[in-house]
């Protein structure tokens, strides 16, 4: 019974080393795949993406109730996972500047004769070329804002996800080893001791005649 349980505290003391080293390497490949193929994209912060700039860029386009960044990537390369996420919030500050502090659900889907803003598509200009009705092309802003941020914000959070699977690679590989030198130390004990605490104890006060 004593070696069953030695082989099945190697045995899972194997499975967990070995778990935690492929935790490990697939961690450090994922986040080193993340940086390199942020950097092939070349994306360097504007000198306005500090906390300081962007309030007051914020300020002089009347963006009020609007949570500003407070991190800073000004003139940086995006490399990051957590400067791809910074850029991202700068990215939305800069296009609620451009559509006025409007979402894209708050847009009017078309244009009038008069350059506004509606959603009735009776009301809306149309297209000399196409006949169709003039879209808003604000709502396009937003649309290409959320696309670029979105796959910033996917990197960030790959990222995240490469860091934990290192974390956890470490605590398998510890818990393996742990176990290995458990399992060694308490059920690996020589015979002789075994014999020896297994042998019956002489009853009190027995002794030659």
């Amino acid at each position: 019974m004593k070696r069953l349980f030695v082989r099945g505290g190697i045995a899972a003391s194997v499975v967990l080393v070995v778990f935690g080293i492929a935790s490990i390497v697939m961690g450090v490949n994922g986040r080193s795949e993340i940086r390199d193929t942020l950097s092939q994209e070349a994306i360097v912060g504007s000198p306005d993406m500090t906390p300081k700039a962007i309030s007051a860029a914020a300020d002089e386009a009347g963006l009020t109730g609007v949570t500003l960044p407070t991190c800073s990537v000004a003139d940086q390369p995006i490399d990051t996972g957590a400067r791809a996420k910074c850029f991202a919030s700068y990215m939305r500050i800069h296009a609620l500047e451009l559509t006025g502090g409007q979402t894209y659900s708050q847009m009017g889907r078309f244009l009038d004769d008069k350059g506004e803003a509606t959603s009735d598509e009776t009301l809306a200009a149309t297209d000399p070329k196409t006949g169709a009705p003039v879209e808003n092309p604000a709502r396009n802003i937003w649309i290409n804002e959320t696309a670029l941020s979105t796959a910033l914000n996917t990197s960030y959070f790959a990222e995240r996800v490469s860091v934990f699977s290192i974390i956890m690679g470490v605590a398998l590989l510890l818990t393996g080893i742990g176990m290995a030198v458990l399992t060694l130390g308490a059920l690996r004990r020589p015979d002789d001791e075994v014999a020896t605490d297994r042998a019956p104890s002489s009853a009190p006060g027995a002794g030659s005649a």
